[in-house]
């Protein structure tokens, strides 16, 4: 790997992990173009180190917002009113508790069949790209649109979370299961995008804990230094994708994501039949 590698790997990492267009498929797939995939446990390993700088990212752009609910979240905790008597910020910290409550329990015992042979699985990527898409699509055909985060309860919290879990499969993406998940439950884009990239920051990190404790030597078969380039691109390129998703689906519908998805899935699939990638 070279340093344009690693800013390649870095700007699609940072890109893809708030978009919904899954960040695992578009680094793998690319990952498989430059061979990179050919040593599984580094490949693995570096799409670990280099998702803590999107963690960075979404940490450093809500960094205000975590204050604020961390602190209200304790001080409405120890007030003796109870739930009902809880501020905004103070619910909205316990609806991300108990939305990571979900990948927490299932994604632990799943992990490892996952990362196993589904990471690589160019079929289950196509697959996971078109279900989601179309998932998506009705999401936005069906759905009201109208709820903000203020009137969330613990329930589509919980439901939230769970579609959580179906981003470790390859493909799904972490931002596109919740957003769509939020999006059928009537919440605004807007505001859907923002729970999604909150309820992303236990996830990320915890994994990336995980990943960390049990990361293969080869790893830095790939250079540290293309590591930390790698990571630092992630981190920026991460931030400027959540700022613009933001303010895009304030007064844009996720159609161009539903488009996107079937026509790389489309794409991929050709590609699989005449041989151009394997399977």
């Amino acid at each position: 790997m070279n340093p344009l590698h690693a800013i390649l790997f870095g700007i699609i990492q940072g890109l893809t992990e708030f978009l919904p267009i899954s960040s695992t498929a578009h680094l793998t797939l690319t990952g498989k173009l430059f061979g990179f995939t050919d040593e599984p446990e580094a490949w693995t390993a570096f799409m670990a180190v280099i998702q803590l700088g999107t963690l960075a990212a979404v940490v450093v752009y809500f960094w205000r917002d975590i204050v604020s609910m961390t602190r209200a979240f304790f001080r409405d905790l120890f007030s003796g009113r109870g739930f009902k008597g809880f501020s905004v910020d103070g619910r909205l910290a316990f609806y991300v508790i108990v939305g990571t409550l979900p990948v927490g329990i299932v994604g632990l015992p799943l992990h490892t069949i996952i990362e196993g042979n589904l990471t690589k699985s160019t079929l289950v990527i196509i697959s996971s790209l078109v279900a989601l898409a179309a998932l998506l699509w009705l999401a936005e055909k069906l759905a009201r649109h109208v709820r903000t985060i203020e009137n969330t309860t613990w329930k589509d919290a919980l439901i939230v979370g769970l579609a959580q879990v179906c981003a470790l499969i390859p493909g799904s993406s972490r931002s596109g299961t919740t957003i769509t998940a939020a999006l059928f439950l009537g919440i605004k884009r807007e505001a859907a995008a923002r729970f999604s990239f909150l309820l992303s920051i236990p996830a990320v990190f915890a994994s990336g804990v995980y990943e960390m404790t049990k990361i293969h030597p080869s790893v830095f078969h790939l250079g540290v230094s293309n590591l930390v380039l790698a990571t630092a691109v992630s981190a920026v390129s991460g931030y400027v994708a959540i700022s613009w998703l933001l303010k895009y689906l304030m007064k844009n519908t996720t159609m161009v994501f539903v488009w996107y998805r079937f026509a790389l899935g489309i794409t991929l699939t050709a590609f699989l039949m005449l041989g151009f990638i394997q399977s």
